[in-house]
């Protein structure tokens, strides 16, 4: 009998962590102004994986063409932002880091202004904000790097994320009221409506490589909040170690932020609901955020898209719900832990 490495994951914790989005994934797919019966969306699953049930054409049409890829993004989204937030908060040592530390997601919510604001399509922008979320955190460490360590960097961070704020109110007040500025302020709302495999095409594979490169390193991210002494004693290239999060997390929150816009709180709220529950051992730490990210995503998804007649955007609804609850996680914490 193996021993449980102290930190790691028990068995039924891992078995309810893959079924949590799984399960929230698969009720997502069921509720909708259209409802599926459970039975229906099971015969329809069963028959797309070659079991020998039929399926009614409504339902196949509304389950793979409309909700699939709306819960996949959902999925992804949920996971790779939540993975970065636990991330950042960990490398700078500081509780209140989130996915835009650095400065990613004004970067690329002014690339999908400015792509917005010359008509570019549906791929223009979503291409549009990736190159630009990834420029940021590029004159952010070219502005950061030296001997102020991770504080420099994060106060670089702040100061590129402003000036691309800045740029983004910029193009605002210079595009058309009429037809640009509701199609940028929207968006920049954040919006998980309206995309398609091909959106999913072209932003996942960063997804899945960040989330990939951080489960491969989550035992090492334990060494993230050491002094940078202490962490060399441990025989880790500690300058390689942090270069590499911050790669991954990056990407990570730009080809999020691409496809759907600003969502806010995901990756400050989950990993700390996370961290009370499993410890601060990365490796529980990061598979955890990841799934709890994951279902916590679709579900507030599935309440965007079901609650009123007209869509809520989805930042709207992660602050109302996110700000509440993370105070009182705080009140009953005690305070911050890392």
């Amino acid at each position: 009998m193996t021993k449980r490495i102290p930190g790691s994951l028990k068995p039924h914790d891992r078995i309810f962590l893959i079924l949590l989005p799984v399960a929230a994934a698969f009720l997502a797919l069921c509720v909708g102004r259209y409802p599926l019966p459970v039975p229906d969306v099971a015969r329809a699953i069963a028959a797309r994986l070659g079991a020998d049930v039929t399926a009614g054409a409504q339902t196949a049409q509304i389950l793979w063409s409309m909700r699939l890829p709306r819960v996949l993004l959902a999925l992804l989204v949920g996971a790779g932002l939540s993975a970065s937030g636990c991330a950042f908060q960990s490398l700078f040592a500081n509780p209140l880091a989130t996915p835009d530390t650095l400065g990613v997601a004004s970067g690329a919510s002014f690339g999908a202004a400015a792509a917005l604001l010359f008509g570019l399509g549906l791929a223009g922008v979503q291409v549009s904000a990736l190159v630009f979320g990834l420029a940021a955190v590029a004159l952010t460490y070219l502005s950061g790097r030296g001997r102020g360590g991770t504080n420099t960097v994060v106060l670089a961070g702040i100061m590129i994320g402003s000036l691309f704020t800045a740029l983004v109110s910029l193009v605002k007040y210079t595009a058309d009221t009429e037809s640009q500025l509701p199609a940028i302020t929207y968006w920049l709302m954040g919006s998980l409506g309206g995309k398609s495999y091909d959106t999913l095409a072209l932003g996942a594979p960063l997804i899945l490589a960040g989330l990939v490169v951080l489960w491969l390193l989550r035992w090492r991210m334990n060494l993230l909040p050491l002094p940078e002494d202490e962490a060399r004693a441990s025989g880790t290239n500690i300058r390689a170690l942090r270069t590499t999060v911050i790669l991954a997390a990056t990407a990570m929150t730009a080809s999020c932020v691409s496809m759907c816009g600003q969502v806010g709180w995901v990756g400050l709220l989950v990993p700390h609901i996370c961290r009370m529950k499993y410890g601060s051992n990365h490796l529980a730490l990061v598979p955890a955020s990841v799934s709890v990210g994951a279902a916590f995503l679709v579900a507030v998804d599935t309440l965007a898209r079901t609650a009123t007649a007209a869509e809520i955007p989805i930042s709207i609804l992660t602050a109302i719900l996110g700000a509440p609850f993370f105070i009182l996680l705080m009140r009953r914490s005690g305070g911050w832990k890392l």
